[in-house]
């Protein structure tokens, strides 16, 4: 990453990294995390959606808030923790020898920080297509007749066209679901069909990518201006939805059913996994953004202080945009004469299908939709600087003296990033792409990060260990962390993680969009795509004991034995760190 010249490190982490972690929390981003796609729309849940409050803000499963919020600690802990020491950030736990990671002497070629960066470059090639269709939507707004409104135009078929919400008649469409299939994806029948570009979503797309490209191509400098505006304008949006959403009739319907605990649902275990689930997805664990952000850290930064600010803001996010979403859903179950359950809805049909359609029948519409709009860009537009930063950051740590000079300039190895990433993004576009894109989604946001979060935490807490993880934090803090973290890092963190990963294998369900069953040979492409990202970790533990000496048992020995020097004030590895951050 750029060196960042002139700006205060703890300006970077609030600015980048906190940015990112807010992002994350709201309904729009999660919408790309299915991990409570059968919670809603299958089961009926009122411990509800990942649209708003990611299965756990429901007063019914609070104690599991609490428990997730021991990982997500830990992690805060760990990123900032560990890349502030390594010479190559993005390779969080490269200086620990074990065999689920990266040896730190032979460099980045496998293991879990390697796996970090593949499976943040995977995301980054089709998370920007969500930007191309907010874009869509976006100048679509400024119209003066919103064209999901009614069922007359060209797309809509009208047969099957109700221009509300057509409740439990199962032949009818919303006139705001056929603007985004017929419309917006022009969706074929099936993956096998790609149906060839949607060349406006193909300009909408590149868009995006220009707007990622001159917000990040001057490293941390200039995407911390940026994100000063992209992760506050959504607070002022969602205050403003929520004081005109309350005055709607019927939005306090909405929010009593938000509100309103389902005691039994606490018995299912499916409810605890999806919502644990859901929490460790909103704070952005496994993917790299976190550690190449906080490697800009001062070595003594507070990141107990960082941990709980983060924590703490993820929650009150979340309720705030569930207060937001479900008036809005109240508003809507009024006019239509519905039971809210029978508006809500999870997935991208949530944040381009039912909320147009609720704009589109409040007051001052026009207003609304083109603020809603550049609200979900700018939020999009976060979460997509910090990713792409990742791969950015380990290319320039770990390989810039080789790429540089051919380069000649850091903006051009940026460039090169966005383009290949764009270029990688094409299938998503095209007129079957919504397939690709949930196929994509599922296998890296879901399946992979799972695993690669497990080798995380047992790598850290258990191979590395709780005292040296105490050691390292009071080097660092001046002080020893309580009694609270080491039982956390020690006990509930794995054993969190593991009932998650576990659960997540058993209750395993093929992907599926809506109502349409993929291929075996797609969901054979999907695991594919997942080992991508997770192969590397096998891979370090077999180049880890290829390399080390004697025995089989030596060599395990050695291949858990942490090779980190915990003489902090005199490292090596922390003065080079420090004072590449400073000269570049």
């Amino acid at each position: 990453m750029g060196p960042a010249p002139g700006v205060h490190p703890s300006h970077s982490r609030v600015r980048s990294g906190t940015g990112k972690r807010l992002e994350v929390s709201l309904p729009v981003l999660q919408q790309r995390r299915r991990s409570l796609h059968d919670s809603i729309s299958n089961n009926g849940m009122r411990v509800w959606p990942s649209s708003a409050v990611h299965g756990v803000h429901t007063w019914a499963v609070h104690p599991l808030r609490t428990c997730a919020r021991f990982c997500q600690n830990l992690s805060a802990f760990k990123r900032q923790r560990f890349s502030t020491r390594s010479k190559h950030p993005p390779i969080d736990l490269s200086l620990i020898s074990s065999w689920f990671m990266l040896c730190a002497k032979q460099g980045p070629k496998a293991g879990v920080g390697l796996a970090t960066v593949v499976i943040s470059f995977v995301f980054s090639t089709y998370y920007n297509v969500l930007m191309s269709w907010a874009i869509y939507y976006l100048f679509n707004s400024f119209r003066s007749t919103l064209p999901w409104q009614s069922c007359n135009d060209t797309w809509n078929v009208v047969q099957n066209c109700s221009s509300g919400f057509p409740g439990n008649v199962t032949h009818l469409q919303s006139a705001s679901q056929q603007f985004f299939d017929n419309k917006l994806l022009e969706k074929t029948d099936g993956i096998e069909d790609s149906g060839g570009i949607r060349w406006e979503l193909l300009g909408c797309l590149v868009a995006a990518w220009v707007i990622v490209y001159f917000c990040i191509f001057k490293g941390v400098k200039s995407t911390g201006k940026v994100v000063y505006f992209t992760a506050v304008y959504p607070y002022f949006i969602l205050f403003a939805l929520l004081i005109n959403n309350v005055q709607l009739p019927g939005a306090i319907n909405g929010i009593l059913y938000f509100v309103t605990p389902v005691w039994s649902k606490l018995f299912q275990i499916k409810v605890w996994v999806n919502a644990a689930a859901q929490v460790f997805n909103s704070i952005g664990i496994g993917f790299g953004s976190m550690v190449s952000m906080s490697s800009y850290n001062k070595f003594n930064n507070n990141v107990l202080r960082d941990a709980f600010i983060v924590t703490m803001t993820n929650s009150f996010t979340s309720i705030l945009a569930g207060f937001v979403i479900f008036s809005a859903i109240g508003y809507m179950a009024h006019i239509h004469n519905l039971p809210v359950e029978n508006i809500a809805t999870d997935g991208p049909g949530l944040v381009f299908v039912v909320y147009p359609e609720v704009i589109s029948t409040m007051p001052l519409f026009q207003l609304w939709a083109p603020l809603f709009f550049i609200m979900l860009l700018c939020l999009g537009l976060d979460s997509q600087f910090a990713t792409v930063e990742v791969a950015i950051t380990f290319l320039k740590d770990e390989f810039g003296t080789k790429i540089l000079p051919f380069l000649k300039r850091e903006e051009l190895l940026t460039l090169v990033v966005c383009l290949l990433c764009f270029l990688l993004g094409l299938p998503h576009i095209t007129k079957g792409g919504i397939y690709v894109f949930q196929l994509m989604d599922h296998y890296t946001a879901v399946v992979s990060l799972m695993f690669l979060a497990f080798a995380e935490v047992v790598s850290v807490c258990w191979v590395f260990g709780t005292p040296r993880i105490s050691l390292m934090v009071k080097r660092m803090l001046g002080r020893s962390p309580n009694i609270y973290f080491r039982v956390c890092w020690l006990i509930l963190c794995p054993m969190l993680v593991l009932c998650i990963l576990v659960a997540s294998i058993v209750q395993y369900t093929p992907v599926r969009y809506g109502k349409y069953k993929y291929p075996s040979w797609a969901e054979g492409v999907g695991w594919g795509v997942s080992l991508v990202s997770i192969i590397w970790i096998p891979l370090g533990a077999i180049h880890e004991l290829y390399i080390n000496k004697g025995s089989l048992h030596d060599r395990l020995k050695s291949a858990v034995t942490p090779t980190v020097d915990l003489d902090v004030d005199n490292s090596p590895d922390i003065q080079s760190h420090q004072q590449n951050r400073r000269v570049h």
